[in-house]
Order: C-alpha cells, then structure tokens, then sequence
C-alpha cells in the first residue's frame, strides 16, 4: 500500500516521512484546519525536499484559479479536492487532482469509480478529524483505487491488507499534537502498511 502522511508542516517532519518511506506528503491550504499552512512555508519545505515524492496540496472551498496559481507557486504535484466542485472546475485544473469522497453511507465509497479517489469518513469540519469508516463497507469490492483515510493509526493499518486498497492517508492518527508529527508513530504507520 502506498502511504501519504498528511498535515505536514515542518520540513522536519517532511523529511521525516520520507526516510520512513512515505509516498507522499499532504500539505492543506484550508485556514480553518489546524494544520493550516501558508503557501510561503509551503514552498519553503516543498523546495527542500528530494525527488520521486508526491507534493498534495489539499484545497476546500476554492475556485480553480486559486488551486492553480498555489499549485505552481508552492511546487506542489497533486491536488486534493476535499469538497463538491463542479466537473467545470476539474476542467480548468493544469495539475492532476485526487477527488474527495466524505462518505456517510455505504453507497457514497462507488462514486466516482471510474478513477482513483480518497475515501475519508464525513463530518461536519472538512478532513476525517480522525473519524473511522465502517471497514465492513469496503468487503467485496474493488479497492484498487481508493485511498482510505480517516480514523487510521500505527495499530490498525495493518489490519486492511485484505481489502486491496491502493494507498493509505493518515493525519492525526501519527501527531504529538495537531500539525506536528511523532516520528516514531510515523514510521511505525509506514512500516505496518508496507510489510
């Protein structure tokens, strides 16, 4: 399973994932999350950081414009669009992009199945808040090309070996505190999702 730590917000923690061999690093653009970050600390720690890592730049309530020009500017490679945008806004993007699921229901984790995608639980704030989906939902059925995120820690991600998933998001389930990373939950995470 590929691995994308979120909520990164020091190079120290970027560089951290990495040497634990994470795939790639979320940074949100959203400034009402608590791991908010500018788009200059952004560019700062993207700049620094070594080749064949995805950079994510995760966008809520935003138009097209926004995600380009912060895109560009910050060096991230991917978007991550956390809310119900119009096709017409994916049609403007001139950065690949990762579509959103904030699933409530069983139903919700077909949509958009056709390509990959991001299932986080729902909740009323933007992001999992560390809330867990219903594993139960994910049995038989193709999981080749979702991303599960929320509620997920050094513990339980071994645990989804089975279902097949493509890759694993986690945020505050490896945190000491909101935006900052315990770097031995980390690598334990990485470590427990790739064996």
């Amino acid at each position: 399973m590929r691995v994308k730590i979120c909520g990164i917000t020091s190079y120290e923690d970027a560089m951290d994932a990495i040497n634990a061999g994470a795939d790639a690093l979320g940074f949100v653009f959203y400034d009402k999350s608590p791991r908010y970050i500018t788009v200059m600390r952004a560019k700062a720690i993207i700049q620094q950081l070594p080749p064949f890592v995805e950079k994510v730049a995760l966008f809520v309530n935003v138009d097209a414009e926004t995600i380009n020009s912060t895109s560009l500017f910050t060096g991230a490679t991917l978007a991550q669009i956390h809310f119900d945008a119009p096709q017409e806004l994916y049609n403007q993007l001139k950065i690949p992009y990762l579509k959103v699921i904030r699933a409530q229901h069983q139903d919700d984790i077909l949509k958009n199945s056709d390509g990959y995608r991001l299932v986080d639980a729902y909740c009323e704030a933007y992001g999992g808040a560390g809330k867990k989906l219903n594993i139960e939902w994910f049995k038989d059925i193709d999981c080749s090309k979702i991303i599960l995120a929320g509620g997920l820690n050094p513990q339980n991600v071994a645990t989804l070996k089975e279902y097949g998933f493509y890759g694993v998001d986690v945020s505050s389930g490896v945190e000491i505190s909101h935006g900052i990373k315990d770097s031995l939950k980390v690598k334990g995470f990485i470590l427990n999702a790739k064996q």
